[in-house]
């Protein structure tokens, strides 16, 4: 079975990551490796970091490894809070609360509410790069709905469920998520 380092730090993301992909490949974590290290993410797209956070642990670590990062763009906001997602509300810092209750007030009144999460993942193997990317296109609520979940379930519902993330679970997430799209297509690109 092939072995990957997934490199990130949420223990959500690398429960869903196994969850979707099973018994397809052996999912390591950083801590597998020995790495507490504050991976960096700073560059201004969504492909960017997730290829400097996959080179830094190949680099670094001698590892095959992928990394991925997600945004949230909505139409009203220009396409915000994309690469800013995980720090919307704070730069410095990850506070998802905070990140939702910001995202509800700036669509105050607002009525175009459409929005999309797309994942990317950088998949370094060998030396060699490749991307896959995963969109699921939405709408945000005016209200957080539902308890299930992490970050910005609770005001993201995909169009072909109708609910938020978080009202219908991880199972029913898992299936539909632009990282479960993303994913699949990494699992996809092994089984080829």
């Amino acid at each position: 079975m092939k072995k990957l380092v997934f490199a990130t730090n949420n223990a959500h993301k690398l429960s869903e990551i196994r969850a979707i992909l099973g018994d397809t490949i052996e999912i390591l974590s950083l801590d597998d490796i020995g790495c507490t290290d504050e991976i960096p993410e700073t560059a201004d797209t969504l492909e960017g970091n997730a290829l400097q956070k996959a080179h830094y642990i190949y680099d670094k670590y001698g590892c095959n490894c992928f990394a991925d990062d997600t945004g949230l763009e909505v139409a009203a906001l220009n396409g915000g809070p994309g690469v800013h997602t995980a720090r919307y509300a704070y730069p410095d810092r990850h506070d998802p609360k905070a990140n939702t209750l910001k995202l509800l007030n700036e669509l105050n009144g607002v009525t175009d509410r459409s929005a999309r999460f797309r994942t990317v993942i950088a998949l370094i193997i060998d030396g060699e790069e490749r991307l896959f990317e995963g969109i699921v296109e939405g709408t945000i609520p005016t209200e957080e709905r539902g308890t299930e979940g992490f970050g910005y379930d609770p005001v993201f519902a995909p169009n072909e469920l109708g609910k938020t993330f978080a009202e219908v679970g991880p199972d029913v997430k898992n299936e539909v998520s632009h990282r479960a799209r993303a994913v699949r297509k990494l699992a996809d690109f092994f089984l080829a």
